[in-house]
């Protein structure tokens, strides 16, 4: 059994395989499997990420939003360290590089929102598993900036799903204490549910 680091290593070299024609391509099949998804279509406010190091591009998905709709995109918090804030980004809108060379929209004059402001929450990982387990980077952005919703007793927002190219699943992964659970995972080829899934609307 491999160790977590090992595991992200192979995960991560397995999705860098894939070709820029592969990536492409999932991508807009991405767009068709969870597009049509009701938990996607009656989110308003979305939150998404800009892909790197081979990750699952979301941006034929989002070029598909509604009017009502609108896409928010993390930017690294100073205080408190590892959170994220999300910022409402159109095309088009500048961006800059954070200090891990990752695009984030400029923050001048820009409306901040911490994530229970959002209704959807689209997040990159290294690997899954069918339970929708979610394995990430490592740096624990998202599981520090989504903490409070280990102490939730009833729901509160924003839903959670996972993106991931089908190479990244594995047959299991064994959560963390600290690891915030998925509602679902969607990849090019279908979608995993944590609890039974929503019908299409």
């Amino acid at each position: 059994m491999p160790s977590v680091r090992e595991l992200r290593r192979l995960l991560r070299h397995r999705r860098r395989l894939l070709s820029p024609a592969e990536q492409r391509r999932h991508a807009r099949q991405l767009a068709r499997v969870l597009g049509t998804q009701r938990i996607f279509l009656r989110a308003r406010r979305i939150g998404a990420y800009f892909h790197a190091d081979g990750e699952l591009d979301p941006g034929p998905l989002l070029a598909g939003i509604q009017d009502r709709q609108s896409a928010h995109f993390p930017v690294l918090r100073p205080h408190p360290k590892k959170t994220l804030w999300f910022v409402r980004t159109r095309p088009g809108d500048p961006l800059v590089p954070n200090r891990y060379g990752i695009p984030e929209p400029r923050l001048r004059q820009r409306r901040l929102r911490l994530p229970w402001a959002l209704d959807l929450l689209l997040l990159p990982l290294v690997g899954f598993d069918a339970q929708c387990h979610r394995l990430g980077m490592g740096g624990g952005y998202y599981d520090q900036t989504l903490a409070y919703l280990r102490q939730r007793t009833h729901w509160k927002p924003p839903r959670l799903i996972g993106i991931a190219h089908e190479c990244q699943r594995v047959e299991r992964l064994e959560p963390q204490p600290w690891d915030i659970p998925m509602d679902a995972i969607a990849t090019e080829a279908r979608m995993y549910w944590r609890r039974p899934p929503e019908k299409s609307g």
